[in-house]
């Protein structure tokens, strides 16, 4: 299957008249909306009528084109707790497997799945490891199991799994949790799964994530893999340099007003896109969105998580009875694991922090990134302890983690926090034995949860932990609800309080 046709290329004229009108607040709603004609049909009528006198786009686009249907939110129906709330919310956020339609941006999958709600109404990569992790609390092993194998029907289709199913999202992945995602549904089930899925998960890893690894030098690149000496490291990366299209006058806007070339600005954009970080001071080398500087940073949460699919892909290498297979991917995860331990961690700040991809210099900035050798397991116990007093004393606040100690403006900085990054803090810690710190953090976050929940009826996107209470803001758009990961971590973190 060949990378499907994005909006921008099925209706030419049209998405840029659209886009630049400013007809939509969100720049997401027009690459979404399904047609109700064909797209030759659609662009010869946009051809015929644009030049008429009286000619409104606001008219235009509802003859020939319909919004999705969303399905109502779950606090209209009087839940009185969150977990009663999420139980109802499964059923709202769950989409039946997709049928093809001409001209949409769907890229349709074979079984029903669970989307992150609000905005986002397709599946989202690595939103998806979270939501199952609360599907498991649900009992709904079957959903799980959907989802998984819709990963694996985008690998087999498209080579890869894309950001979310979206002909816009072809272009670059997000973290790489497939992996995850199937050791979860294997400790559900039987260790048979992993065998199943191995086939996938190596070629997610080989063709994609590590594409291009066997040619480079050291100090080269190629789209997502660095060799260093240590041996290949990876980055955030798109094969696109052009506006993305579900935020397309957000990124002319931000070019314009930039004297940066346009073309290496909209990679980084897009690279910060393919992180789940968009966007954050991590990726700035000034002080706003306009020195995103992505794709020329090598990030340490990315590489531990690959030491994690590598393990995985060598554990069901050996269930498959593949012993050398088994050996060379555990060779690679230490490999891996040597390389982040030489590179990654700062001495002068006592954590782990990204790399500059020129001269593999150490940065300086801080995150919740450097709780991802933690949850790898991968972090020496002196090291580990050493992130554990970072995290302590600056990133701990009243609501819960916080993301950075950055005040930007962007989503990914203070005062938010995020669910996914709360679940990796909390297993972390756990890991290295530091039980009373992790208990303190999920207690507080779910507090946060439960607080914003009374005021709100709602389950919501991310959080504001500095000032518990008040509601997250930041980034391109308003904080969504349903929502997804934050379900999926919520009972997670609950049912492991409880044990």
């Amino acid at each position: 299957m060949s990378l499907p046709t994005p909006p921008d290329a099925m209706f030419p004229e049209l998405f840029l008249a659209v886009q630049r009108s400013g007809l939509f607040p969100d720049s997401k709603t027009f690459v979404d909306l399904v047609p109700r004609a064909s797209a030759d049909e659609i662009n010869q009528a946009f051809i015929e009528c644009k030049s008429e006198v009286g000619f409104e786009l606001a008219d235009f686009i509802p003859r020939f084109f319909k919004r999705e249907t969303l399905e109502s939110s779950a606090s209209e129906r009087g839940s009185i707790n969150p977990h009663e709330h999420i139980e109802q919310l499964w059923t709202l956020l769950k989409r039946p497997s997709d049928q093809h339609v001409e001209g949409s941006s769907c890229i349709p999958l074979p079984n029903p799945y669970i989307v992150p709600g609000g905005r986002f109404n397709e599946i989202y990569y690595w939103d998806s490891y979270f939501t199952q992790l609360g599907l498991v609390e649900s009992g709904d092993v079957e959903t799980v199991r959907h989802m998984v194998e819709n990963f694996a029907h985008l690998i087999e289709t498209l080579g890869f799994i894309p950001n979310g199913n979206r002909s816009y999202f072809a272009t670059r992945s997000q973290p790489p949790f497939f992996a995850l995602m199937v050791d979860l549904l294997a400790n559900q089930t039987d260790e048979s799964v992993l065998a199943e899925f191995l086939p996938h998960m190596m070629r997610e890893h080989l063709l994609f994530w590590m594409d291009g690894a066997a040619k480079l030098s050291v100090g080269e690149s190629n789209r997502r893999v660095v060799m260093t000496e240590k041996g290949p490291l990876n980055r955030y990366w798109d094969d696109a340099a052009t506006p993305r299209q579900e935020s397309f006058r957000e990124d002319e806007s931000l070019a314009k007003a930039s004297d940066r070339d346009e073309e290496t600005l909209y990679r980084d954009l897009r690279a910060g896109a393919e992180s789940g970080w968009d966007f954050s001071s991590r990726w700035f080398n000034g002080e706003d969105l306009g020195s995103i500087s992505t794709s020329n940073i090598i990030p340490v949460d990315l590489n531990s998580l690959l030491v994690m699919v590598e393990r995985v892909i060598a554990k069901a290498a050996s269930i498959k009875g593949l012993p050398e297979l088994s050996s060379h991917y555990e060779q690679l995860a230490n490999q891996r694991t040597d390389a982040i331990e030489y590179y990654f961690f700062n001495d002068d700040l006592g954590c782990y922090v990204d790399l500059d991809l020129d001269g593999f210099k150490l940065r300086d900035h801080q995150s919740l990134a450097m709780s991802f050798p933690l949850f790898a397991g991968i972090a020496s116990p002196q090291r580990a302890a050493c992130v554990v007093a970072k995290l302590n004393e600056e990133f701990l606040k009243p609501g819960g983690w916080v993301t950075t100690n950055v005040e930007s403006g962007e989503q990914w900085d203070s005062p938010n926090g995020w669910a996914p990054l709360q679940w990796i803090c909390f297993q972390g810690l756990k890991h290295y034995q530091f039980d009373e710190l992790a208990e303190e953090g999920a207690k507080r976050w779910l507090s946060t949860l439960e607080l914003v929940f009374s005021q709100t009826g709602k389950m919501l996107e991310k959080y504001n932990v500095v000032t518990p209470g008040e509601i997250a803001g930041g980034g391109e758009y308003a904080v969504q609800d349903g929502f997804g990961w934050t379900n999926g971590t919520y009972l997670a973190l609950k049912r492991a309080m409880e044990t």
